[in-house]
Formats: C-alpha cells, sequence, structure tokens
C-alpha cells in the first residue's frame, strides 16, 4: 500500500499539474431553441470549474450557442475531490455515478451531446455504452485515450530516475488488484506485451473494448449515438500511442508498430459496432496541429461546435 501511494502521489505530483488549454472567449454569437444540452467530463489532474479549463470552456460555449445549457461534470462534492478521484476513484464507480446523475436531470431527458477531454473521452464513452437513458446523441472525444495508454511520455524529470521508476511500477504492477482499483490511469493501461495479463484483469477498458466477450447492450447502446467524433491532436507529446485517440493503438506483441482502428480485431469483428457506425456515416476523425489539448477558439468553433447545434 505504501509503494502505491507513492506511485499515485508522484503520477499526481507530475501529471496533475494542470490542464493544457488555450481558449480565448469570444464569442460567435447565434442560437437554435431546439440545441440539446452539453455535458463536460475533464481530463486527468483537472476539475469541473477550474477558470483556466474546463470553466472556460463552459463559458464560451454558453455564450457561443446562447441559451445552451451545459453541465461540467463534479466527480465528489468539492473541486478538490473532484481533481483527487481523476487519480484514485474507481472509473466504473465514477461512470455510475455520472449515469445515475444524468438519469435524475430533467433538463437531459429528451437527449444530450457529450465532449469529453482526454479520459473523459472514454469514460463518456463507457456512459453511452452502459446508459442509454437519458439518450446520448453525439459524443465527441478531445484527446480520448479510447484503446488505452502505454507510457509516459513527455514526463517531468527525465534525467532522474521517477520517471523510469514510475513506468517500471506501471509495467510490473498495473492489473494487480490493488493498483487496478486504487489508480485511474492503471484501469486504461494497455500492455500490447502482456496481452492476456490486460484481457483478464484491466477492470475498465477491457469491459468497455469487447477485449473478454461481446456485450451485445454495450454494442447496441453504443450505435445509438448519431455521431461519434474523435480528436486527435498531431504532435501529441502526452498520449502514448497517440494513434488511441482515433482508437487506434499498438500491435499486440510488440511496442513499436502501430495499426488503426481499420485494422484492428476489433474492427474487422465488430466486436463493438464501429464497423457498423463507420459504414453508416457515424464516425468522425478530426485532426488538428498542436500537443495534447492545445487548440485556439478558432478551432473550436469551427471543428466542434457545429455538431452541438
Amino acid at each position: 500500500m505504501h509503494n502505491l501511494f507513492k506511485m499515485t502521489t508522484l503520477l499526481s505530483l507530475l501529471l496533475g499539474a494542470g490542464p493544457l488549454l488555450l481558449l480565448a472567449l469570444n464569442p460567435v454569437h447565434g442560437s437554435d431553441n431546439a440545441t440539446l444540452p452539453l455535458v463536460l467530463w475533464h481530463g486527468m489532474g483537472d476539475s469541473c470549474c477550474n477558470p483556466l479549463s474546463m470553466g472556460s470552456i463552459k463559458k464560451m460555449v454558453e455564450e457561443t450557442i446562447p441559451g445552451i445549457d451545459v453541465l461540467s461534470l463534479m466527480i465528489g462534492k468539492t473541486v478538490i475531490q473532484d481533481t483527487e478521484n481523476g487519480f484514485f476513484m474507481d472509473v466504473n464507480e465514477q461512470v455510475s455515478m455520472v449515469c445515475s446523475q444524468l438519469a435524475q436531470d430533467p433538463k437531459l431527458k429528451d437527449g444530450y451531446n457529450a465532449m469529453g477531454f482526454s479520459q473523459g473521452g472514454q469514460f463518456l464513452r463507457a456512459v453511452a455504452q452502459r446508459c442509454p437513458s437519458p439518450p446520448m446523441k453525439t459524443l465527441i472525444s478531445v484527446g480520448g485515450q479510447q484503446q488505452g495508454v502505454y507510457g509516459l511520455p513527455k514526463c517531468p524529470g527525465e534525467s532522474s530516475h521517477i520517471c523510469d521508476w514510475i513506468r517500471k511500477k506501471l509495467n510490473s504492477g498495473a492489473y494487480t488488484d490493488i493498483v487496478q482499483k486504487h489508480l485511474v490511469q492503471a484501469q486504461y493501461w494497455h500492455d500490447p506485451l502482456n496481452d492476456d495479463l490486460y484481457k483478464k484483469h484491466s477492470l475498465f477498458l477491457a469491459d468497455i473494448n469487447q477485449e473478454r466477450v461481446v456485450n451485445e447492450t454495450y454494442k447496441k447502446n453504443l450505435q445509438l449515438l448519431d455521431k461519434f467524433v474523435m480528436v486527435k491532436f498531431l504532435q501529441d507529446s502526452v498520449v502514448d500511442p497517440a494513434d488511441t485517440e482515433w482508437f487506434g493503438f499498438l500491435k499486440t506483441g510488440q511496442a513499436k508498430e502501430t495499426e488503426t482502428l481499420q485494422e484492428s480485431v476489433l474492427y474487422k469483428e465488430d466486436r463493438l459496432g464501429l464497423a457498423a457506425m463507420d459504414a453508416a456515416g457515424k464516425l468522425d476523425f478530426l485532426g488538428t496541429e498542436g500537443d495534447h489539448l492545445q487548440f485556439t477558439r478558432e478551432w473550436f468553433n469551427a471543428k466542434l461546435v457545429p455538431y452541438l447545434r
């Protein structure tokens, strides 16, 4: 337990220094009385209401689309709890908590759009797969790790042994019960060199990605989406591999060569319904120049806002 505390504390210090969003707040006016509410889920090290990140996103959307209801999810009772839970709270419990919150919100009963930033992208996909009521219409994953991660690039302290120590702990212990239960990032740690361990012990990612069995309910519910939009940051130095943001990943058995979603077994066997969604024009793959979660107001308004109207 002591080693787990050391590992999670270091992860928090190294990776949770704050969000990486660059946004101006000049409004672009125009509204639609039929605009659906928008649900936001923040990334690791962030919170629902940080004025430099999710708070500014919420404000910008409200100014750009007057009259829209925007719910920025708080996982916990306080902003501090919300931030901590992004590191330490079982993801499945977080998803259940959000599903309950959304089901009790009368503003969402006729449907809503969802936008997840970084790990919030795959967490909201789990909501779509597990909780079809109220109905999610469009899911936008902004730098989400849909196939998980394998590595900690751009880790501060590369000249020291700290980053290598964290990697070693994740490599050797990510699939132990205690780490899986208490470290969020371990629940979407996807080790291509230990595929059997990943499929057997991953509490979250292996389940929502149909790695063990095909849950037909997950498959049916995901296909209820009108659109599933995936944004990849083309110079991403935080997410490894960056292809995961478009549902690609490293080929099994090695850690250098990647494959696209369309080349994967998940797609070829259509275990999650993604091939059917692709054929129906429901999958959109957007690329943008820049590092992880670095984008401009102009890009956001031009590329993402149209999905919200």
